[in-house]
C-alpha cells in the first residue's frame, strides 16, 4: 500500500503531495509534510524500524489517553500496518510548521515551557506507562565513569585529579535523587521538542516516546542544561533549592556518555551531550560545592 493511501486510512484525507522534514530528534523516522487539496497540511511520521515503530506506539498511547490538551499537538490518526506486511506504522499529527522557534529563548517562551509543563504533571497518566525508577541507572552514573573515566577525561573538561578527588560528593549527590511520584513526565524536553503557537504563544511538547510516571522535577531539571547551553538562564535560576542531587544525575549521565562513539542511527546524538554537559557539570560544581 502506498503512503498516500496509508495516510488516508489513518486520517480520513489523501494528500496530494510529500515532501520531507528536516532536523528534529535523533531517531530514524521518517518525518514528512503531507500537503491536502484546499491547502491544508499535517506531520507524518513514518516508523522505518522495529525500535523506531516501538516508540510510535508509546507515543499513540499518550495521544489518545489525553485527547485534545493545550501541550499536545492535534493528533489526526494512525495506520497500523497488518501483522503480514513488512510496513512499519505511521503518525499524523497537525502539522506545527516553523513554530520550533527556540533557541534564541526569550522570558515570554521560558515561562510557557514552564506553564507547559504544569499543565502535563497536572494531566491524567496513561495506564501502563514505565515509572521514572526505572531510568535511574542511567541518572546514577558517576559510577561508570570512576570504573572507565578515560572516554570522559577525554572530552578535556576536567582533570584526572579533579575527577578522582570529586567523585565522592558527585557519587553521594546522585545516590539522593527521589525520582518518586505519580504525575506524568515527557522526559525529553529539549528546544527540537518544543513548537510556540503564534496565537498566544503557548508550548506544545512533541515526541512523547519517554513518557514516564514520577517525580515531576525530573522534566525541569532534564531541560535546565538544554535551556543553558542555548543561551538561556543557569540552572539553578530555574531551580534554586534542591537542584544538587539533580545536576548530579544529570552530569553524571552526560559526563557517562558524551564521550562515547555515537549510538547506530544518530550521529549527532554525543554532541548534543557534549553540549548539555558542559552546562551541567558546572551546575553541579556549583550546587556541590566542589
Amino acid at each position: 500500500m502506498t503512503l498516500p493511501e496509508r495516510i488516508f486510512r489513518a486520517c480520513g484525507k489523501r494528500p496530494t503531495s510529500l515532501e520531507p522534514v528536516l532536523g528534529g530528534g535523533y531517531s530514524l523516522a521518517l518525518r514528512l509534510r503531507a500537503r491536502f487539496s484546499g491547502g491544508s497540511t499535517a506531520f507524518v511520521k513514518v516508523a522505518t524500524s522495529e525500535r523506531t515503530a516501538t516508540f510510535l506506539r508509546e507515543e499513540k498511547v499518550v495521544y489518545e489517553f489525553l485527547g485534545p490538551q493545550k501541550f499536545l499537538a492535534e493528533y489526526r490518526g494512525f495506520d497500523e500496518p497488518e501483522v503480514t506486511c513488512d510496513e512499519f506504522p505511521l503518525m499524523v499529527l497537525e502539522d506545527l510548521g516553523d513554530s520550533f522557534s527556540a533557541p534564541p529563548w526569550t522570558p515570554a517562551k521560558i515561562d510557557a515551557v514552564l506553564l507547559a509543563l504544569d499543565q502535563i504533571h497536572r494531566a491524567p497518566v496513561p495506564p501502563g506507562l514505565p515509572t521514572l525508577e526505572t531510568h535511574r541507572e542511567s541518572l546514577t552514573s558517576w559510577q561508570s565513569v570512576a570504573d572507565d573515566p578515560e572516554p570522559f577525561l577525554a572530552l578535556g573538561l576536567c582533570m584526572s585529579s579533579w575527577l578522582t578527588s570529586s567523585l565522592p560528593a558527585l557519587l553521594a549527590a546522585e545516590k539522593e535523587l527521589d525520582l518518586s511520584g505519580e504525575s506524568l513526565l515527557h522526559l525529553d524536553v529539549r528546544s527540537d521538542n518544543i513548537a510556540f503557537r503564534p496565537e498566544g504563544g503557548s508550548a506544545v511538547l512533541v515526541d512523547w516516546n519517554w513518557a514516564c510516571v514520577g517525580n515531576p522535577k525530573m522534566d525541569l531539571a532534564g531541560w535546565l542544561p538544554s535551556l543553558a547551553s542555548e543561551g538561556g538562564p543557569l540552572p539553578e535560576t530555574l531551580l534554586p533549592e534542591g537542584g544538587g542531587p539533580w545536576a548530579a544525575g544529570l552530569a553524571g549521565y552526560f559526563a557517562a556518555n558524551a564521550g562515547l562513539p555515537p549510538p547506530d542511527g544518530a550521529p549527532r546524538v554525543r554532541i548534543v551531550q557534549l553540549a548539555q554537559l558542559r552546562t551541567a557539570l558546572p551546575w553541579a560544581i556549583r550546587a556541590l560545592g566542589l
